[in-house]
C-alpha cells in the first residue's frame, strides 16, 4: 500500500503518541503530549504523519526551524511498519519542510548506545558532528 504524508491535526494526537510509545521513543523525564502541542501551536514546527490505509498511523514526526537550525524529534514507525521505507519517507518529508523554510541545517539527536538508530540515519547519508550536547531542566523535572 503507498504511503501518504500529511500535516497532524489535534485529532492526531492520542493515535501518534500512542505510536511514539510503542516505537520506544518517549522518556519518563518527556511529555509527550506538551510536546506534541506545542509544536502544533507553533508556526515554526510541526508534526508530520505517514499513513499507509492501516486504522493507525505508520509512522510521525516531530520537526522545528529555531531560525538557525532545523530540528527533527520523535521520529517513529509503528512496530510491524518498519523496513518499509516509512522512516526514510518521513525524514525526506522533514527535509522538505525545513528547506521550504530556507533551513540551511538540519540536526537531531540520537543516544550514542542505539547503534541500530543511528546505522539508520548513516544509511540516508548522516554522520557524527564533532559536538558535545548540554542540557538543563527548566521544568523541575
Amino acid at each position: 500500500m503507498p504511503i501518504t504524508l500529511r500535516d497532524a491535526t489535534a485529532e492526531d494526537r492520542d493515535p501518534v503518541i500512542a505510536l511514539w510509545r510503542a516505537a520506544g521513543l518517549t522518556r519518563p523525564w518527556n511529555d509527550p503530549e506538551t510536546d506534541y502541542r506545542l509544536a502544533l501551536e507553533n508556526p515554526a514546527s510541526t508534526v508530520l504523519v505517514a499513513e499507509d490505509g492501516g486504522d493507525t498511523p505508520a509512522g510521525a514526526i516531530m520537526v522545528g526551524f529555531d531560525g538557525h537550525r532545523g530540528w527533527v524529534y520523535y521520529l517513529g514507525v509503528a512496530p510491524g511498519r518498519q523496513r518499509l521505507g516509512i522512516g526514510r519517507s518521513l525524514m525526506a518529508a522533514a527535509e522538505a519542510w525545513l528547506q521550504a523554510r530556507d533551513c540551511p541545517k538540519i540536526m537531531f539527536m540520537v543516544r550514542t548506545d542505539n547503534l541500530p538508530t543511528r546505522a539508520f540515519y548513516a544509511a540516508l547519508g548522516y554522520e557524527d558532528q564533532a559536538v558535545v550536547t548540554m542540557g538543563r531542566r527548566l521544568d523541575g523535572r
